[in-house]
């Protein structure tokens, strides 16, 4: 989508590390018109599916699921980073961040997730896959069907979606970029 390529190569940073900033308008400041355009298309690709529940991972996923939850009139669920006190009897994963470059545990409350649900996950970025590895963990745990993923910008170049795809997940990306160098500030689009 030209558009959203355009908001990357004037919006974003590149930093080292492969790390992609986009905080002005996706995962710090939304700017909600962008997200309303970018949860349109995921809803036209996934309603078929019929999901019963999108499901993302706090924080940055938080607001794409909600007014994607809102397109679709089912609720939105977000895994919780550790386990917190408050949580009831829940699922529990582990994930390696690879912005935090470390490992986290996960957690989505039972109450939330069972077996009649139809889940499309969504999230902000997909680099290595391990963020929706870990929500495909806690759906298979919850022994619901995942119809699903929803990224707004994967990094080709580190093979999670093609792994995704291989195991036969419909994955969606809204743009995929097949390179990027900090020195050049360049950003090569699939």
């Amino acid at each position: 989508m030209k558009w959203l390529e355009d908001e990357i190569i004037k919006r974003g940073k590149i930093l080292d590390g492969n790390i992609l900033k986009v905080n002005s308008f996706l995962n710090h400041q939304l700017d909600i018109e962008l997200l309303n355009k970018m949860t349109l298309l995921w809803f036209d690709h996934f309603k078929r599916k019929h999901p019963t529940k999108i499901l993302t991972i706090e924080a940055s996923g938080i607001a794409l699921a909600t007014l994607l939850a809102q397109r679709f009139n089912i609720p939105a669920l977000f895994a919780k980073k550790g386990s917190p006190s408050n949580l009831g009897e829940a699922y529990h994963t582990d994930i390696y961040s690879y912005t935090r470059n470390e490992y986290q545990t996960i957690s989505v409350e039972k109450t939330y997730l069972n077996e009649n649900d139809s889940v499309l996950i969504v999230d902000d970025f997909l680099a290595t896959g391990e963020a929706a590895r870990g929500l495909i963990n806690i759906c298979k745990n919850a022994n619901c069907e995942i119809v699903g993923i929803g990224t707004v910008i994967e990094k080709g170049f580190q093979h999670g979606g093609d792994k995704l795809r291989e195991d036969g997940f419909d994955v969606y990306s809204l743009e995929i970029i097949e390179s990027m160098d900090s020195s050049t500030g360049k950003i090569n689009f699939r």
